[in-house]
């Protein structure tokens, strides 16, 4: 009874834990089927935000990578970092000519998501561009 037991709770956590895709493209051990990601538009271009968001990360914590990705169709900048013990990634694509998507992505170490993280960096790179526009 007591291996059946067993048995069945490590399956549970095999069937729970897993690989999730990053919003940089690739891959990262984490709990699948949770939300863990925000997406906004921004009337910017994809260089400019790509300099706030840098600048963020490193306020925040750590930026550890910055590059670009080519996806089929789509180019787009990322960045990675560490801000409170959290990874963080950010994708930055150009929809059109004069808008910009930004989806901020965050994962503990445990594979959880940290929401509350990724909705503060969100703000933060849209107050930036906000007083970057003043300016």
């Amino acid at each position: 009874m007591k291996t059946k037991l067993l048995a069945a709770l490590f399956a549970g956590l095999l069937a729970t834990a897993g690989c999730v895709d990053t919003v940089t493209g690739r891959k990262t051990a984490g709990v699948p089927f949770i939300k863990d990601k925000f997406e906004s538009l921004y009337k910017a271009s994809p260089e400019v935000i790509f300099g706030v968001v840098k600048q963020v990360i490193r306020e925040d914590g750590v930026l550890t990578s910055e590059g670009t990705t080519y996806a089929p169709n789509n180019e787009a900048k990322v960045v990675q970092g560490r801000v409170n013990e959290r990874t963080v990634w950010v994708r930055i694509a150009a929809v059109d000519p004069q808008i910009t998507s930004v989806t901020v992505q965050t994962r503990t170490n445990g594979g959880g998501s940290d929401l509350d993280l990724a909705d503060q960096i969100d703000k933060e790179i849209a107050v930036k561009l906000a007083l970057g526009r003043r300016r």
